[in-house]
């Protein structure tokens, strides 16, 4: 399974969307090299809140282009970084894999995959109703989380739209993603 860096955003303020930029820099057990959520530890406000001592399982945050077609269809305009993610990909389904996937990205960097984004209100803020499209429930009434996934930083290296992506899952049995 591969695919392709779409887009690669950062901030270094908190705020909900990212700006594009030409490339961005992972850095090993840290994050996107500028961003606000770099960190050993928890860096989003609701979980330092809870615990700001918990690892940071949220260093690099990856959202499928695919999801903006989706959404688009049904008259929400989204476009990469809007949703607060450092790189869109093309061409993998996010969702579907494993904890413990690895993700390698261009040359150098490699990410492992930690889990499920948990959208919030700011999502229906940024355009109302969206949250709705991104988190719903399936036929057995469990939830559905759409809005990407979580990554910890094992290998540093610049990204760049265009870079390839490789997916490696991990020896089996597979855990299916949850959110982080």
């Amino acid at each position: 399974m591969n695919g392709t860096v779409t887009a690669v955003s950062s901030n270094e303020a908190y705020s909900f969307t990212k700006p594009n930029r030409a490339a961005i820099t992972l850095l090993a057990g840290l994050g996107v090299e500028g961003d606000i959520h770099a960190g050993v530890t928890v860096k989003h406000r609701s979980r330092v809140a809870q615990d700001p001592t918990q690892p940071n399982l949220r260093q690099v945050h990856l959202i499928h282009q695919e999801l903006f077609a989706e959404v688009g269809s049904e008259g929400f305009e989204v476009t990469p970084g809007q949703l607060g993610e450092n790189i869109t990909t093309s061409g993998i389904d996010l969702l579907g894999l494993p904890v413990g996937a690895l993700l390698r990205i261009g040359a150098e960097a490699v990410v492992e995959v930690t889990g499920l984004r948990n959208p919030c209100r700011q999502i229906d803020n940024f355009q109302d109703g969206l949250l709705k499209r991104v988190v719903g429930r399936d036929e057995a009434g469990n939830v559905v989380r759409k809005a990407g996934i979580m990554s910890v930083v094992l290998s540093g290296g610049p990204v760049r739209p265009g870079d390839p992506i490789t997916v490696e899952l991990p020896d089996g049995p597979h855990r299916p993603l949850e959110r982080v």
